[in-house]
């Protein structure tokens, strides 16, 4: 970047009117790091990202923190922080107040924390018979708004579960009464283990809320033990650790790219584009390692509450439907469109076929300081961002295309065993299900005996909305429209999604019954 542009940026930064200070002064940082040097990548990668076939989610030049970064609150809590001079709390009071310090401090992409601890687990030793369930409630509350009031970004994310507990039942309780977008929250599901009543609770809570999220307990412990967590927006990753990088590879833009026949496609234009992807993970994670020395300086590392050997980097694809679509009609074989993604039995065994060949060749990419995916990138069903266009998020099938609630979880959970950092399907529903939340249960418990990783729903009529991962108000959306003054970072964002996606407009499903078989 030349000087003169930085110069007319800044100063359209520092003039617009729309940002709040501190949204100034993230986008001020961020553009800095736009004048720094890229790390050395070759000449098709570089053509590639320019392209923007490859993406490297606009992180800056040279990223000076991991993208995700999941502390280990419990030790934390437990051993204290030398850093910030906080001894270990010894009342809940005490350890709110630890955590919220403690929260200011985290780096993160975003410069936020994306990851607020599995908070059932972390409080867990200061909630005693002695403190009511009203004393309880009330102690959240109050620790809930200062979250939303001085962690304004919707990717602010915390886990539950999958036991139950009162800490659980508070939360939910809390979330009803306030109705923000911040926190996020993912709740832990093991069919062994959690409860239909938790999950109905969590379901009534979603019914407010639009959250929490639902994770499939056994498939993540599968993948990542049981010290885990789900945060930001699908992204699941190892508790001490995280993920250096975020890069993903648009499976449409290879495919127009393409424009042969599938085998030729998946023997030689994919791999090729994978390895670029992968180029450009291995230089930013180097860069972050190697030239800005983040895990040699920061004192999260220092104290050991995160191990550089817990980390691993995130490789996303998007664009699946797209990708699909176009080999189809390079056979063929697309019946004029009829036979696509979502729709279409040979299209969504093509799906699979392109997805479990990305999978194969990331596997087989060694990458450094990435043991905590055993030397190599967790595969990624990437979200999106506001600036996609004309493209569909991660795996997904397109908004207001999507088919009904059975064959769009059959067609979307042959995938998610792939996608150990996380898998992003929605499924929008209307308001029948409030007449019979149980149903709800019976539906998330049976995509996960399907073999879905993450689950998510939305209720037609609630004020919350999910963009790609994240929640943020409809009222929100409409400020924006009229005044373009709102305090939360990610609501910006989120106005742009919905103006390339049209999320609100997601086919919805009706729930009028329980179950589909009798018992």
């Amino acid at each position: 970047m030349e000087i003169t542009e930085l110069i007319v940026r800044a100063q359209e930064l520092v003039q617009d009117g729309t940002l709040a200070y501190d949204q100034k002064v993230r986008r001020l940082a961020a553009l800095a790091t736009e004048a720094v040097p890229y790390p050395a990548l070759s000449g098709a990668c570089a053509q590639a990202l320019e392209k923007r076939v490859i993406c490297d989610m606009y992180e800056g030049n040279a990223p000076y923190t991991a993208r995700y970064i999941l502390p280990d609150y419990e030790l934390a809590i437990r051993q204290g922080l030398s850093y910030l001079e906080m001894p270990p709390p010894t009342d809940l009071d005490g350890a709110l107040a630890f955590l919220q310090v403690m929260y200011a401090y985290v780096p993160s992409v975003t410069t936020y924390p994306v990851y607020l601890g599995d908070l059932d687990k972390v409080l867990a030793p200061f909630v005693t018979d002695e403190i009511t369930d009203e004393q309880l409630d009330t102690k959240l509350r109050r620790f809930w708004i200062g979250i939303d009031r001085m962690l304004p970004d919707a990717f602010v994310h915390l886990d539950l579960g999958p036991h139950d507990s009162r800490i659980t039942r508070s939360i939910f309780r809390v979330e009803r009464s306030l109705r923000q977008a911040v926190p996020n929250i993912t709740l832990k599901v093991d069919p062994e283990i959690t409860p239909d009543d938790l999950i109905e609770d969590a379901v009534r809570t979603v019914f407010e809320t639009g959250k929490p999220h639902f994770v499939n307990h056994p498939m993540m412990v599968n993948d990542h033990g049981e010290h885990y967590a789900s945060v930001s927006c699908y992204n699941s990753l190892k508790i001490g650790g995280g993920s250096h990088t975020l890069v993903r590879l648009n499976l449409k833009e290879v495919a127009l790219l393409h424009g042969g026949s599938v085998d030729e496609f998946l023997t030689a234009t994919l791999p090729r584009y994978v390895e670029l992807t992968a180029e450009l993970a291995e230089a930013r994670i180097r860069s972050l390692v190697e030239g800005q020395h983040f895990f040699d300086t920061h004192w999260l590392a220092a104290e050991g509450l995160i191990d550089i050997d817990r980390f691993s980097a995130m490789f996303g694809i998007f664009g699946l439907a797209e990708c699909v679509n176009l080999l189809m009609a390079y056979e063929g074989r697309d019946r004029d469109g009829e036979a696509r993604y979502g729709h279409d039995a040979d299209a969504n065994l093509l799906a699979i076929q392109v997805v479990e060949r990305v999978a194969e060749l990331v596997a087989a990419r060694p990458m450094p300081y990435c043991e905590g995916g055993g030397g190599h990138c967790y595969l990624h069903s990437q979200s999106g961002i506001d600036l996609d266009q004309d493209v569909t998020a991660g795996t997904r099938i397109p908004v207001g295309d999507e088919p009904g609630l059975l064959e769009h979880i059959a067609t979307c959970a042959p995938h998610h065993h792939l996608f150990a950092s996380g898998v992003s399907d929605i499924f929008h529903v209307d308001e029948t299900v409030l007449r019979n939340p149980e149903a709800m249960v019976d539906i998330i418990r049976g995509g996960f005996a399907s073999g879905m990783r993450d689950f998510t729903f939305n209720l037609d009529s609630n004020e919350f909305i999910r963009i790609t991962g994240y929640l943020v108000r409809k009222s929100d959306l409409v400020t924006i429209a009229e005044c373009g003054v709102v305090r939360h970072t990610s609501d910006h964002l989120a106005a742009g999604a919905e103006n390339s996606f049209h999320l609100t407009q997601r086919a919805v499903k009706r729930i009028g019954c329980n179950e589909r078989d009798a018992r």
